[in-house]
């Protein structure tokens, strides 16, 4: 067998990467001519190494881009890893239908140790680590190639908070979290309030909520409210910054606004 029809081959399954060690196992080829196989499709842009030992197929739909669709090789790549991870912030906003900024870069949020960042042709890929894994609130969702999971609506929402900083300040998400607002339910509420550890963004979820116009919002910020009647908090920046504290705050949620918000919604 060729390289070029175990690619074919692969494309007929909807399988859109593969390891080296999958390779070899296929092929049963010297080291050497692999390389070398390897090295000439990658030229040609039928393939893409993402990662080392892990490459991306480009079938013809997508050559023009030069990238794949993150679900079509999300799953398979992090089983590569052998790590958790979830579809989230941004890219996650995007598939839940907060997709107001049309941003280019995918993000993927994972565990310790660190992932370097991927930067090749127009794959734009960013990990994020957190030390408290999630026990809940991930979905999994279907694609051409299989599945992949993502953080729910809430989750998303959460997370684009805690890493605001990160993420090119608040006023940057505002717009997305106002839309993603439309996803929360009682019950994923619920289940992020069960395990969820950052009350600091918990209370800034609270504060977002208490000013939208959702249909349910009432029991929404009643959930939060009775949530927080159970544990001490202090007062806390909306926008957490280095050189100021918070000051005297007159919402339930003990956020100080400290920042102008807007949104171009």
């Amino acid at each position: 067998m060729y390289l070029a029809d175990y690619i074919k081959e692969k494309l007929s399954l909807e399988e859109y990467s593969f390891s080296t060690e999958e390779l070899r196992a296929a092929m049963h080829k010297e080291k050497e001519a692999l390389t070398t196989d390897l090295s000439y499709l990658t030229k040609k842009g039928d393939i893409m190494p993402l990662r080392r030992g892990f490459y991306l197929i480009i079938p013809p739909r997508y050559s023009k881009q030069g990238k794949l669709p993150l679900q079509l090789f999300a799953e398979n790549l992090f089983k590569y890893l052998n790590r958790p991870y979830y579809v989230g912030l941004y890219a996650a906003a995007k598939f839940h239908g907060a997709s107001h900024q049309q941003i280019q870069r995918d993000y993927i949020i994972t565990t310790k140790p660190t992932l370097l960042d991927i930067h090749k042709g127009t794959i734009d890929l960013r990990f994020f680590t957190t030390a408290n894994w999630p026990e809940k609130n991930i979905l999994i969702q279907k694609s051409d190639a299989g599945v992949f999971k993502i953080s729910d609506p809430v989750l998303t929402a959460v997370d684009l908070i805690h890493y605001q900083n990160k993420l090119g300040g608040l006023n940057r998400i505002f717009s997305v979290l106002e839309e993603l607002m439309e996803g929360i339910t009682y019950y994923n509420l619920s289940e992020l309030l069960s395990w969820y550890p950052h009350k600091s963004t918990l209370q800034r979820l609270g504060y977002f909520l208490d000013g939208s116009e959702l249909d349910d919002q009432e029991s929404l910020v009643g959930l939060l409210v009775k949530y927080f009647q159970s544990v001490y908090y202090y007062p806390i920046l909306l926008s957490p910054s280095s050189n100021e504290k918070a000051g005297a705050v007159t919402n339930h949620w003990k956020v100080d606004v400290n920042i102008k918000l807007e949104s171009d919604i």
